[in-house]
């Protein structure tokens, strides 16, 4: 009797060109799985629309994104903190109670803001672009800087086109004005940088 070799199949694991292939000319965001969340860092998430969505910086297309972040603002262990809302994406920063209660809130703001804006623009399909993009903030200076990123994001872009805005704007598309659909800091961390 001869023995067989063993074989094994050939498809799967990690290899070149394995994977998902991106769907457009970007690739999106990794699928990977996300670094633990614990309760104590804020994070900040990035939220990209797809091409064929119209402008968010719209009056139009804001009031469905702000009425989309009161219904979604503190529910599931998930807490909106600030945001800025720009052409084709949306800046967060938010808390939550661990990683599924941050999945749960970003995808429960996802659904009204998909629904509103599919309702806004008579269509039907995907809004949201890709996976959301998350960056959990762990220091003082971490924070500092993504709120200021965050609040000042909209700067960036008249200052690329070599326009310049007075030091006293603000961007009516975020939450640094009056009345913004957000809920306080309970995190040190955020709540230590808003104080500044």
């Amino acid at each position: 009797m001869k023995q067989q070799e063993m074989k094994f199949r050939t498809w799967g694991g990690r290899r070149a060109g394995a994977g998902r292939k991106p769907r457009g000319e970007k690739a999106g965001v990794v699928h990977r799985r996300r670094p633990a969340l614990a309760a104590r860092f804020p994070v900040h998430v990035t939220l990209r629309m797809e091409r064929e969505v119209w402008s968010l910086r719209s009056r139009r297309s804001y009031r469905v994104i702000e009425k989309a972040f009161r219904g979604g603002r503190d529910r599931f262990g998930f807490r909106l903190n600030e945001y800025s809302v720009q052409g084709n994406h949306i800046h967060l920063i938010a808390e939550a109670t661990d990683g599924a209660a941050l999945a749960r809130g970003i995808k429960g703001l996802s659904i009204r803001i998909a629904l509103g804006l599919n309702r806004l623009m008579s269509r039907k399909g995907r809004v949201i672009a890709d996976r959301w993009h998350q960056h959990i903030l762990r220091t003082p200076s971490e924070v500092k800087r993504a709120l200021a990123y965050v609040l000042n994001n909209f700067r960036k872009h008249p200052a690329q086109k070599g326009k310049r805005l007075t030091t006293a704007f603000l961007d009516r598309f975020s939450s640094a004005i009056a009345g913004a659909p957000i809920v306080r800091a309970r995190t040190w961390l955020l709540h230590q940088a808003q104080l500044r």
